[in-house]
């Protein structure tokens, strides 16, 4: 099976490459935390490492964690959820897997934007359902509409089985708001097309906390993750919010797919929600570096930026500077020790005109990578635009 590769492993990989060369590199190309799990969960997980056996749970998680998470719901966005349709799972990626597999059939056509997050494309193709992708620019700030969704459905002639929507997004950190989430829950609604609501970025924004699907559809799937907000990607625990009818479905794949997701983690994760403060300081953080970022890639004449509602990433346009992102981003790293990501990777059509830049790391780092890339931009400039702008 032929599946596209996820390109900003294979930048790690480089980086890695070149780090063990003895250069210093500076990582803006990997979406994750640079702080670890918070101080509670760390502890909560030695202590059950010297109590308990960790053996199986069920398929769905422990109840303890799977009640603590509609408790979250109703402390941060007002709404009531059964923890009866709260699945624990390995990641979001986990539960993008149980949530394609249940919701859709051999061949379904399920709507992704464009640009946006490359599993959710590649994870379908993987299963013979198929991608449909959803061109978002400035114009609607990178999010889709019901006025795009009907041009896409028009265009291949064939209707929809699912819409997937990330609020705050990857890579380019815009967030939809209630009235624009209400509007595309209404339109999946009228035409039987299944929302999946990938919302993992929820608690990391920088104004307006982003509504959850919940809040405007029973039918949605939403996902969620310990990784981002938490602080604890390599835990791989993550949870999703499914509508009673899909409960058994998915149940019964993660049984046999899963058997249960990491029991230590699940219960280092009951603890991390104990430990607000230490992760608004990490939120307040990124806000920080989300200022260093913005300013520097304009002082480096990078000002055509994707709205950063949230999440910690800036997508920015560099077709002006006459090379394709691939380009960009491999001279860059190997000329500057800057590592980046081409936008190849989000959106295979329009990508090689934007990178992501990351900003979940140290700010001393990042101040010292948009220096770089100011003085590189400064002294480079490319004679004809960049294939396909």
């Amino acid at each position: 099976m032929d599946i596209p590769p996820f390109h900003v492993l294979e930048v790690v990989r480089a980086a890695q490459a070149l780090e063990a060369t003895g250069r210093r590199v500076l990582h803006l190309e990997v979406g994750q935390p640079s702080t670890p799990a918070p101080a509670l969960a760390r502890q909560a997980a030695a202590d059950v490492l010297q109590r308990d056996l960790l053996g199986y749970t069920t398929a769905n998680g422990i109840e303890a964690l799977r009640r603590r998470i509609a408790r979250h719901y109703g402390e941060r966005h007002d709404v009531d959820v059964d923890p009866g349709r709260i699945v624990l799972t390995a990641g979001a990626s986990g539960g993008f897997v149980l949530a394609f597999l249940a919701a859709f059939e051999h061949g379904e056509r399920v709507a992704v934007t464009e640009p946006g997050y490359p599993c959710y494309r590649n994870t379908l193709l993987a299963f013979d359902r198929v991608p449909v992708g959803v061109p978002v620019g400035s114009e609607t700030r990178f999010q889709p509409t019901p006025a795009l969704l009907d041009a896409v459905a028009a265009g291949r002639g064939d209707r929809l089985a699912g819409l997937v929507v990330a609020s705050p997004s990857n890579p380019t950190g815009s967030a939809l708001r209630a009235d624009e989430l209400a509007a595309l829950a209404g339109w999946c609604s009228q035409r039987s097309v299944r929302l999946v609501a990938d919302e993992i970025y929820h608690g990391i924004a920088f104004g307006s906390a982003p509504p959850t699907a919940l809040s405007v559809s029973d039918e949605a799937i939403v996902l969620n993750s310990f990784s981002k907000y938490f602080s604890m990607t390599g835990w791989r625990l993550g949870w999703m919010v499914v509508p009673p009818a899909l409960v058994g479905p998915v149940d019964r794949l993660a049984a046999n797919l899963f058997i249960c997701p990491s029991v230590l983690s699940q219960h280092a994760a009951l603890a991390a929600f104990e430990a607000t403060d230490e992760l608004e300081g990490h939120v307040h953080r990124y806000a920080e570096n989300r200022r260093i970022v913005l300013d520097g890639l304009a002082a480096a004449g990078i000002t055509e930026v994707a709205p950063a509602d949230g999440a910690f990433y800036a997508y920015a346009d560099v077709h002006h500077l006459g090379a394709t992102s691939t380009e960009l981003c491999r001279r860059w790293l190997d000329e500057l020790g800057v590592a980046a990501t081409p936008g190849i990777d989000f959106d295979p059509v329009r990508g090689e005109r934007f990178v992501r830049f990351c900003y979940a790391g140290a700010a001393e780092d990042l101040r010292e990578a948009m220096g770089l890339l100011r003085s590189w931009v400064a002294e480079n400039q490319f004679r004809s635009p960049a294939p396909g702008s």
